[in-house]
């Protein structure tokens, strides 16, 4: 099992059950589970998506998508400032690499020399602003990310534990409910399935990067997902299996 790894995380995983963007508790125990990883081992980086702050398409044919879609690479930076202090205020080294300029006492300039640096001295390192290319979403981030500090293990935390064909909470379809074992990128592709985003699913195809979607409901699942303890879907270049109840 490889030790470096990236999670992929929501933003609503920060703010769920909260009125406001962040749920204090929910993001201390998700660092929590971040040190205890450093602990065993593992050297972690974290990309983390903006919608508890802002989604670019609420501003839908309301604002310029590029202006809205820099907004969402900001409210990422915001999210990554939040982690890292909670990782500081319980001991953990924790560093932010943006990929948008921004002053030193905010973050550090990205650079995939200086990512890998930081991890093998055992600081969780958090990738703020996204790819700082707007029209790409964090999944996209995600993925780039983890090809360029060679990630062995790449995870990506939903509210399901495992990717369905179809909404398993919608009670009106006919349609047979399943779930996926392993998912072939090039099933999601033809189906147009909304496991991850399609540019990401395209880039993880073209560099052979393999993901494990999991459930995040016990914030635990994480080092469940990084030791292969806890189901989940593996979105990979082989063949799809399916898994039935």
């Amino acid at each position: 099992m490889g030790k470096r790894v990236l999670l992929k995380i929501s933003g609503e995983a920060l703010s769920k059950g909260a009125a406001g963007s962040f749920n204090y508790e929910k993001v201390r125990e998700l660092c929590a589970v971040l040190k205890e990883s450093a602990e065993l081992g593992f050297q972690v980086s974290v990309v983390c998506g903006a919608g508890n702050i802002w989604r670019g398409r609420q501003a839908e044919k309301k604002m310029d998508r590029v202006t809205a879609d820099r907004m969402g690479m900001l409210a990422t930076l915001i999210n990554s400032l939040c982690i890292r202090d909670f990782l500081e205020q319980i001991g953990q080294p924790a560093v932010v690499l943006s990929a948008v300029a921004t002053q030193p006492e905010f973050a550090e300039a990205y650079t995939k020399e200086k990512a890998i640096d930081y991890l093998e001295k055992g600081y969780v390192v958090i990738f703020g602003g996204g790819s700082s290319n707007p029209c790409f979403s964090t999944d996209t981030a995600a993925v780039l990310r983890a090809a360029e500090i060679e990630a062995d293990i790449i995870l990506f935390a939903k509210a399901v534990n495992y990717i369905y064909n179809r909404d398993p909470n919608d009670r009106e379809s006919k349609e047979e409910l399943y779930k996926y074992e392993y998912l072939g990128y090039d099933e999601i592709l033809a189906k147009g399935l909304s496991a991850i985003d399609i540019t990401a699913t395209a880039f993880a195809l073209a560099n052979d990067l393999k993901i494990t979607v999991f459930g995040m409901n016990d914030p635990k699942n994480i080092i469940h997902a990084m030791t292969g303890k806890v189901g989940g879907t593996i979105i990979y270049g082989g063949e799809t299996k399916i898994l039935r109840d």
